[in-house]
């Protein structure tokens, strides 16, 4: 059984954050102060604080295309990176990598999609048909 990573990074709005990661990703609210607040990220502990968000660039080459590093994320089956991707649709949220399906036929096949929280962070969401597949080589 996997067991939940915790995770801290800065926003500079904790209003934006709680309607980002509350209504549009679906995450519980949890403790919070003046100048924090945690989130169930699907089932993994993040911590906003407000600050200067961490500099990123699309330095990192998966594929043909260019992603933000760093980033972070989390891996849901097909199902629920569904369901979140028609969630960030609705909500008009602008894709760095609309969802898209990568290494088909290949160990590691995937769907994957990439979007900035309020403050810019970069997420992805990986999903998978096969669990199995997460670690595959």
């Amino acid at each position: 059984m996997l067991t939940p990573f915790h995770l801290a990074y800065h926003v500079d709005d904790l209003d934006a954050a709680r309607s980002f990661y509350g209504a549009v990703l679906g995450c519980a609210e949890g403790r919070s102060t003046d100048t924090w607040v945690d989130f169930s990220f699907f089932g993994h502990q993040i911590s906003l604080h407000l600050g200067t968000p961490f500099a990123n660039a699309p330095t990192g080459k998966v594929g043909a295309h260019m992603v933000p590093m760093p980033h972070l994320g989390v891996v849901l089956d097909m199902d629920r990176f569904r369901a979140l991707a028609g969630r960030l649709t609705a909500a008009g949220i602008e894709f760095v990598l609309p969802p898209s399906a990568r290494f088909e036929g290949e160990p590691g096949e995937q769907w994957t999609m990439f979007f900035r929280d309020p403050a810019g962070n970069p997420i992805e969401i990986k999903g998978f048909a096969d669990m199995e597949g997460v670690f595959a080589a």
